[in-house]
Parts: structure tokens; C-alpha cells; sequence
């Protein structure tokens, strides 16, 4: 090879890669453009940023301070929080209920201690009582009621 054609073909190698940066650097200042694409990202809505309310002095003054640690007098503890949004609170016994609570009197005050005592005598209530506790769980469907004659 010649040097003219060494040139011609340096000059072509140039030209191309001239052309290679200037259209990558046009698309991406294309692409940055758009909504989309390489250097899209997540941008914070600062419409739904809310301000927090303000702070408030409490009308009595002579409160004291709470105890570390110690669930609001107001608000009651997590568990109570739940039992209140599902079950909507405490609610009046029926009739039926108290009466029940009524016929079977109130529990001895040791009853806990008594039932677990290994002195406590049982009664053994046989096999058939057995294989209704053991009886898996259903809905009943097939369920079939025997009456001993």
C-alpha cells in the first residue's frame, strides 16, 4: 500500500467514527428528552406530599408525664386496638347466655391448680369418646347420627 491510499483509508476510518459521535451523542440527548427510555427514573408527586398537623399544648397543664414505656391512656395496647376494629367492642349478653353463666354458679377460685393435680380423679369416657375428639375436622356433610336402641 501506498501512502496516499494509507490516507484515504485513515481519513475514511476517521470520518466513520466521526459520524459514530456525533449520532450517539444526538440520541442521547434524544432520549433524555423523553419520558422514557435509558436515563428515565422515578420522581418523587410533590402534590401528594401532606403536611403533618400542628402541635397542640394540652388544656390542662397540671398532667403528668407518662411512665416509660407505658401504653397511651387513650389509645389502649395493639391487641385492644384489634379486638376493637374487629369485633366493634364489648356487647350485652343475651338472655340465654346469662342464663347459662347463671345455672352453672361461679368457679372455685383453685380450679386451674385442682384440674392439673395428678391426684385428681378422671373418668375414663371409653372408646367412642375417643373417636370423636380424634375425628378429623369437616363440615359435617357426610355426617351421620346413631341412636342405640
Amino acid at each position: 500500500m501506498n501512502k496516499q491510499a494509507m490516507r484515504l483509508q485513515r481519513a475514511e476510518t476517521m470520518r466513520i467514527l466521526k459520524t459514530t459521535l456525533i449520532l450517539g451523542t444526538a440520541s442521547m440527548m434524544l432520549t433524555a428528552c423523553g419520558s422514557t427510555g435509558l436515563l428515565n427514573r422515578d420522581r418523587p408527586d410533590e402534590f401528594a406530599v401532606q403536611r403533618q398537623a400542628p402541635l397542640v399544648v394540652p388544656p390542662d397543664f397540671s398532667l403528668s408525664p407518662p411512665a416509660p414505656g407505658a401504653p397511651r391512656p387513650t389509645e389502649g395496647t395493639a391487641a385492644e386496638q384489634a379486638l376493637e376494629a374487629i369485633f366493634g367492642g364489648p356487647a350485652t349478653r343475651s338472655a340465654v347466655e346469662t342464663s347459662a353463666l347463671d345455672r352453672a354458679g361461679a368457679a372455685a377460685p383453685s380450679i386451674r391448680s385442682t384440674v392439673g393435680d395428678p391426684e385428681t380423679n378422671t373418668v375414663a369416657k371409653g372408646r367412642v369418646t375417643r373417636d370423636i375428639i380424634a375425628a378429623p375436622e369437616g363440615d359435617g356433610q357426610f355426617a351421620q347420627a346413631v341412636i342405640p336402641s
